[in-house]
């Protein structure tokens, strides 16, 4: 069955009067859009606005951003998850800065030389900032592509956001200016505002009268998606360290998962193991130290991208001895008054409440105002 391309100008004309003010489409700077594209992967537009506005607030060129400290950086990041995104940004500046003489790269092939500059984000910012006709397909314009043309493969396919690439770019127009960056942001904002994963509205949409999904009333058929796989759940045990009035801190490593980011000591439970057999493995592994605990607090669900975590935390203290941290890992002895200068991941910040309360009942207790503030 064939059917005629999506009608550009009808889609233009929607964008034109129904597309949503937001802070990224009053720019053309392309670094300020690079920007919004980092922070709108795999997180809600909502979530993304404030953490925008301050991360440019305080990085608002590349340069500043190249000269910030990772700390620094990861903490105006933090709770937005995928840290793998800020880490490569902020590297990503530096070699702007460095390689390419503070100017942004404009073409595909070397923007995309840049870390974590792959075809989407290369496509999103070229097309939107410098006008260049080159599609973004993100989750937005494979749904609406695929309900448009009946296209029934797998989504999950590389094949197939190729297929949607190749497609689009036949038709993205490049005329009058500014036409290509309308296009890809009317076909992603079209997704977001109509063409729904649940409960579309078609009504509403400049393509439903070309739509297949739409005329054959197979709108739940598309787009196709196989099974993800069971995503795993691990049992972790972390230890906040009490000495006086501190706690130790360590900081992981800055490759790999929540890279850079500060935590407590612990790690996954061995089989049959129970919460306070993992935490003290684990902290005289890790730390070549035996400790007892003063006080669990509440276990602490979370979800990451492709696994879950249940975390017991305890606050607890050393036996005898101290601690004997892994050779060249950075950590710090704090006072609760200074835990929010650490970027932590978010499994964490859903139990330092009731961490503040210990330490408010500790320093009622020991009346000594000199121990720390909260």
């Amino acid at each position: 069955m064939t059917t005629k391309h999506p009608n550009v100008k009808k889609l233009l004309d929607w964008f034109q009067t129904n597309q949503r003010n937001l802070p990224w489409r009053k720019t053309k700077d392309i670094y300020h859009i690079w920007a919004s594209e980092v922070m709108l992967q795999q997180t809600q537009v909502t979530t993304v606005i404030p953490y925008y506005k301050r991360f440019l607030e305080r990085f608002p060129t590349v340069g500043r951003l190249a000269r910030g400290s990772e700390q620094e950086v990861l903490k105006l990041w933090e709770g937005m998850g995928y840290y793998s995104r800020i880490r490569n940004f902020h590297r990503a500046a530096r070699q702007v800065m460095t390689v390419y003489d503070g100017k942004i790269p404009d073409t595909p092939e070397t923007f995309q030389k840049l870390p974590g500059v792959g075809p989407y984000i290369a496509a999103a910012v070229l097309s939107i900032a410098l006008d260049i006709p080159l599609p973004a397909v993100d989750g937005n314009v494979m749904r609406v592509y695929t309900r448009f043309h009946g296209i029934a493969d797998d989504i999950r396919k590389n094949t197939t956001r190729d297929r949607i690439f190749n497609e689009l770019k036949g038709i993205i127009p490049t005329e009058p200016p500014g036409a290509a960056g309308d296009f890809t942001q009317a076909f992603m904002e079209l997704g977001a505002l109509i063409c729904t994963p649940q409960k579309p509205r078609c009504d509403a949409c400049p393509f439903h009268e070309q739509c297949i999904a739409f005329t054959t009333n197979t709108i739940d058929r598309y787009p196709f998606k196989s099974p993800a796989g069971k995503v795993p759940e691990y049992k972790v045990s972390i230890g906040i360290i009490i000495k006086e009035a501190k706690f130790y801190i360590q900081k992981r490593p800055s490759e790999g998962h929540l890279g850079g980011l500060w935590e407590f000591p612990g790690g996954k439970a061995a089989a049959g193991e129970s919460p306070e057999q993992t935490l003290f493995r684990e902290c005289k592994e890790e730390l070549g130290c035996e400790v007892e605990i003063l006080q669990p607090l509440p276990l602490v669900r979370h979800a990451y991208s492709h696994f879950k975590i249940q975390m017991s935390p305890f606050i607890c203290q050393l036996k005898h001895g101290d601690i004997h941290p892994q050779e060249n890992r950075p950590f710090r002895w704090i006072t609760i008054s200074e835990l929010d200068i650490y970027p932590f991941p978010g499994a964490n910040h859903k139990f330092f409440p009731r961490l503040k309360e210990y330490f408010t009942d500790f320093f009622a207790r020991n009346k000594n105002p000199g121990c720390f503030t909260v």
